[in-house]
């Protein structure tokens, strides 16, 4: 069960008002940047087209409802039904069936909500464009970079490769991560590289509602959000195509108990995602600055992505300087400066990874998954793995949760949990290893404390025998 609809009006102009009284009103001060710094801040090379704003501003009026409608409220405490009206320029294109559906399908499969969007002509509003410069360099390439071990892999092999022009990473400030993005993002400058890098730093950070209240912790339209602004960025430059890397391990991210279909798997750059995007903008843009969105790891395990980053070389330091943690601890109020928690899914896919690729794992964790004494709520994601790691995983399994998209094939994507499985499988011999060295020690401690005690009572015996006289 559901509670009830959420109105959500994205203000175009002052003046822009809701219809009635059932609609809360959203805009620019939902965020705490000024709206200078999120779309004119940048020196772009040509100018953005209608289009790409308009998906950019939905982008964002999604993102606001998903942080400032609560899940917490809800009879499941998860689906929502959310209603945002939000003004475009395209408006004829954005109020078609096929953008309707192409976009209601990509929010429902990002969030597990049921949203209906409605849209109205932009008026009245003055688009403060990008800074055009003309001089500056056009880039052949746009890639996210999110300071992770598959956007920093795919950086590193691209800035790589034999082309004049350069590489544009669009990265989006993770809140409190700021500085270990740009010194992961130094480890791409610091490479012997054949063509120009160019970083174009976004952020978006949502202010409070107003209420007081903490905002929702899920943020399932944030994937959404930075798209569009790498979109965004691409036509500026003339490119076609965006790269969104993604190990496809987690991509597809089967679920790893039936209960954690919706609140524990994200969606963000799962094939059937970014077919639903690559429609919606198919839908909305012109045929002369259309963008692909790609995820062009697609194919490749956590492990494997690991080893390509190697390849283009990359050292194991620089591997174990990124973020992988759903959760940051340092996020945390009073957490301690560590990024990666080390027991959620990610960090333990994170983990299977860097064996697999380097053989040991130096990243400096918060805790360990097996240790004893773990919080039983922390020790959830590694029980919820051991219990699929051990029980059998068919090709049926791969349609349970989210169906592929037709150009999906299902064997191929098996294949790819498969390998997946194997490496994670590892986690299985270290904890067992570790929980038998663990029972070796206490035995051995055991053993000594009775030896202790059998020589203490022996002496106290011996102390408590007359002492015989030399007659």
């Amino acid at each position: 069960m559901t509670g009830s609809d959420h109105f959500l009006w994205w203000r175009g102009h002052r003046g822009d008002r809701p219809r009635d009284d059932r609609w809360t009103e959203i805009g620019k001060e939902a965020f705490q940047e000024k709206e200078r710094r999120i779309t004119g801040r940048h020196h772009l090379p040509g100018p953005v087209p209608d289009w790409a704003e308009d998906l950019f501003r939905v982008a964002r009026a999604a993102f606001i409802a998903d942080k400032y409608v609560r899940r917490t409220g809800e009879g499941d405490r998860w689906t929502r039904r959310i209603s945002l009206a939000v003004p475009v320029t395209e408006h004829e294109r954005w109020e078609s069936a096929a953008v309707r559906t192409h976009l209601t399908a990509l929010l429902q499969v990002l969030t597990g909500d049921l949203w209906n969007v409605d849209f109205r002509p932009l008026t009245g509003h003055y688009v403060e464009d990008a800074l055009v410069s003309p001089d500056e360099p056009r880039a052949s390439e746009v890639a996210l970079f999110s300071g992770g071990l598959d956007s920093l892999s795919w950086a590193a092999t691209r800035s790589r490769a034999d082309d004049s022009r350069p590489l544009l990473l669009v990265m989006f400030r993770e809140i409190g991560l700021l500085r270990l993005q740009q010194r992961v993002y130094k480890a791409v400058e610091r490479l012997v590289r054949a063509r120009p890098v160019l970083l174009l730093p976004m952020s978006q950070t949502p202010a409070g509602d107003g209420s007081g209240a903490r905002l929702e912790t899920s943020s399932r339209t944030r994937g959404l959000l930075y798209a569009a602004g790498a979109i965004r960025a691409a036509t500026a430059h003339g490119v076609g195509t965006v790269h969104i890397p993604e190990n496809g391990q987690l991509a597809l991210n089967p679920p790893l108990t039936p209960a954690r279909s919706a609140a524990c798997s994200t969606r963000s750059v799962h094939p059937r995602t970014l077919g639903s995007l690559n429609a919606l903008v198919a839908a909305v843009s012109d045929t002369e600055s259309t963008v692909q969105v790609v995820n062009p790891l697609a194919q490749l395990t956590k492990g494997e992505v690991c080893k390509v980053g190697r390849d283009a070389g990359l050292t194991p330091s620089d591997l174990e300087s990124t973020l992988s943690c759903g959760k940051p601890p340092t996020r945390r109020r009073s957490g301690p400066p560590i990024a990666n928690c080390g027991v959620c899914f990610p960090c333990l896919v994170r983990r299977s990874g860097l064996l697999h690729a380097n053989g040991s794992d130096g990243t400096r964790y918060e805790a360990l998954p097996w240790a004893d004494g773990l919080p039983l709520d922390r020790g959830a994601d590694w029980r919820a793995l051991q219990r699929w790691l051990l029980g059998p995983y068919t090709l049926t399994d791969v349609f349970t949760d989210t169906p592929l998209p037709p150009d999906t094939d299902p064997a191929v994507a098996f294949d790819l949990i498969r390998r997946g499985r194997e490496e994670l499988a590892r986690l299985l011999q270290i904890a067992d290893a570790t929980e038998a060295a663990s029972a070796a020690q206490v035995r051995s401690g055991s053993h000594q404390a009775a030896l202790v005690v059998m020589g203490r009572h022996r002496r106290g015996v011996l102390d408590a025998v007359p002492a015989q006289s030399a007659d």
